[in-house]
């Protein structure tokens, strides 16, 4: 069986990260976005297990407690976070799992989870971005100096990623991501179980 991955998507607000994971999911099968936990109450249409994991305060404190979560944040009153349990399931069962989170997320998830692949989204230019983010037309002037502002802090930590994924256009960004998890599903280090098989042939004469 192909060797399961988990999957890291960065990049600052407007960067079109989103856009870029919902169109690799069109592309492959087995490959699954992340469904994370809240404790926000469910909107109209909104179902458990798909669009979110819906929890009580009181239960997302205790997954925090017994360190049940990959990351987490609180966010306007509100926890958010990713169920480790799920996470492994499905990547035992062969998928890749992808998981878009901040810059601070995804660092501690590389530390609970060493193997994953940390892919940073970068638009062409710094100009470009602050066009996307006027683009959309859904925030205040001040919003998007903020967002710059956070992103420009984003920037400097690059470095901590695997692969840098430059979003010129969706279309190309997804083939980019898609071309490194096929690469990274076919190391070496991750395929022990064929390797043995290849190099255990009792080859009789």
């Amino acid at each position: 069986m192909t060797p399961g991955l988990l999957v890291v998507v960065s990049g600052p607000a407007g960067v079109g990260k989103g856009s870029v994971v919902r169109k690799i999911l069109e592309y492959a099968e087995n490959i699954v976005l992340s469904v994370s936990a809240t404790s926000r109450p469910p909107r109209v249409n909104e179902v458990d297990g798909v669009n979110y994991f819906f929890k009580t305060r009181e239960e997302f404190e205790a997954m925090i407690k017994n360190n049940e979560l990959l990351e987490w944040v609180e966010y306007c009153g509100n926890y958010y976070g990713t169920p480790k349990e799920w996470v492994c399931r499905e990547v035992e069962k062969g998928h890749v799992v992808i998981l878009e989170i901040e810059v601070d997320g995804a660092v501690n998830v590389r530390r609970l989870f060493p193997d994953c692949v940390l892919c940073f989204v970068l638009p062409p230019d710094y100009n470009e971005l602050e066009k996307r983010l006027r683009g959309r037309g859904t925030e205040t002037d001040e919003s998007i100096k903020a967002r710059l502002a956070r992103a420009v802090e984003e920037f400097k930590l690059i470095d901590r990623y695997d692969y840098l994924i430059l979003n010129d256009t969706v279309e190309n960004a997804a083939d980019r991501l898609l071309s490194i998890i096929k690469s990274e599903r076919m190391k070496t280090s991750r395929n022990q179980s064929i390797i043995d098989k290849f190099k255990n042939i009792n080859r009789s004469e």
